[in-house]
């Protein structure tokens, strides 16, 4: 057993099997997909054997023009390999057969034969091993791409091990079977963090260095309150913890009962507590829990969960979703804060590189030096006002100029609107 302590940021407790995303060394726990699912997942297996290809033939293009045939000569043995018929049929039999993911059916055929090299004593085909482990890298590297593990293909219960997660990877995780998830770094207050506690997932992070101790499938608890990750507990330890788990929903099931009660002190003075949202859907927790309204709404993530920058329509819908649900109590919603850990792939080149990305091109300067992206999202947020109290906050003033500026701008969005 191993006790490992991190950061507690998102409470409850829980206990199942672990899945590892994408470390270093690419262990692949035996990972089941569904059965409608196969096609898909052997369509992604090709696709990373197509990328595979072509780096490798990059790869000897280079070595042969910068050093020679002879060393080309390495790379084309290499692009033989990846074409094996034996080795490409045995993989995707796994995959329509065993329904393994792609990883693991990779991992297995390609080890099995590199094993079997290296213990028939011969330096030279003990090389050949070496080849086979190399390949196993390169397709695992384009098989978990960005997204890594496709998660929604997971049709088991597991606790995600990472060595962090993207805010995307989190919102996107499947709660019905990612029971918790722990990671090697993050603080308090990381996306992942914020996404872990708003999707209600236990989560532990900034735990350290402790991917290297497991490789997959062990059983792992997260406790998301104390900030503990214990790696195969005993049977005295998995114990203690069942019954911690059967506190923590005895207590959430007494909190949820205080929810039709007013928030005041002993005296009668009536206290405004309100709830915080990264997406649409978070408004039913707070509104279930009795918030008062929507203290802040932070709006980044309408640009961070996707590919091309949110029209005017994609703003509308989401903030309309958040004020029909809140009725007539207040929301308030920030403007986009995005740079330093937050640039989408589409932001890179207009942010680019700052020597002090926290304080730099970020947040309302970075809206003040785009204006069509910042009208964009004030039309949104005027016209969805219509229907309830909405307040708009900028964020990360630093001055009485860019706050004089941002109204200025915000009048000639209603000036437009009218």
């Amino acid at each position: 057993m191993i006790n490992r302590r991190g950061i507690a940021v998102s409470p409850g407790v829980v206990s199942g099997p672990a899945l590892i995303l994408g470390n270093e060394d690419f262990r692949v726990p035996k990972l089941l997909v569904n059965v409608d699912a196969v096609e898909t997942e052997l369509a992604r297996f090709h696709v990373a054997l197509e990328s595979t290809y072509k780096e490798i033939s990059e790869n000897e293009k280079m070595a042969t023009e910068r050093l020679g045939k002879q060393y080309g000569a390495i790379f084309a043995a290499h692009l033989q390999l990846v074409q094996d018929p034996k080795l490409i049929g045995e993989i995707e039999e796994l995959v329509r057969n065993s329904h393994y993911s792609p990883e693991f059916a990779t991992s297995r055929v390609l080890r099995k034969f590199a094993k079997v090299f290296q213990n028939l004593g011969n330096t030279y085909l003990a090389e050949r091993g070496a080849d086979l482990f190399d390949l196993e890298k390169r397709i695992l590297r384009h098989l978990f791409g960005k997204s890594r593990t496709a998660l929604d293909n997971i049709k088991e219960p597991v606790v995600i091990l990472a060595h962090d997660l993207t805010p995307s990877e989190t919102a996107n995780l499947n709660r019905e079977f990612v029971l918790g998830f722990a990671t090697e770094v993050g603080g308090h207050t990381s996306h992942t963090a914020i996404l872990a506690g708003a999707l209600e997932i236990p989560a532990v992070v900034g735990v350290g260095n402790f991917l290297t101790d497991i490789s997959g499938g062990e059983t792992i608890i997260i406790d998301g309150t104390l900030g503990e990750v214990i790696i195969d507990p005993d049977e005295e330890t998995a114990t203690r913890f069942k019954a911690s788990m059967l506190k923590h929903q005895s207590v959430t099931e007494r909190l949820l009962s205080l929810r039709p009660l007013r928030a005041e002190t002993t005296d009668g003075t009536r206290i405004q507590v309100m709830g915080n949202i990264e997406f649409p859907e978070e408004v039913d927790h707070c509104t279930e829990r009795g918030a008062d309204g929507i203290g802040l709404y932070r709006t980044e993530f309408l640009y961070l969960e996707r590919d091309k920058e949110p029209t005017e329509e994609n703003h509308f819908e989401a903030y309309q979703k958040v004020i029909s649900k809140t009725k007539e109590r207040p929301v308030i919603i920030r403007t986009l804060d995005l740079g330093a850990d937050k640039i989408p792939s589409d932001f890179v080149e207009i942010i680019g590189k700052q020597p002090n990305p926290v304080l730099g091109l970020r947040s309302i300067r970075l809206c003040l030096r785009n204006l069509p992206l910042f009208k964009t999202q004030l039309r949104a947020i005027l016209r969805a006002a219509v229907e309830g109290d909405v307040r708009i906050m900028f964020p990360m003033i630093t001055s009485l100029l860019e706050l004089r500026q941002a109204k200025m701008i915000l009048s000639d969005v209603v000036e437009d609107l009218e």
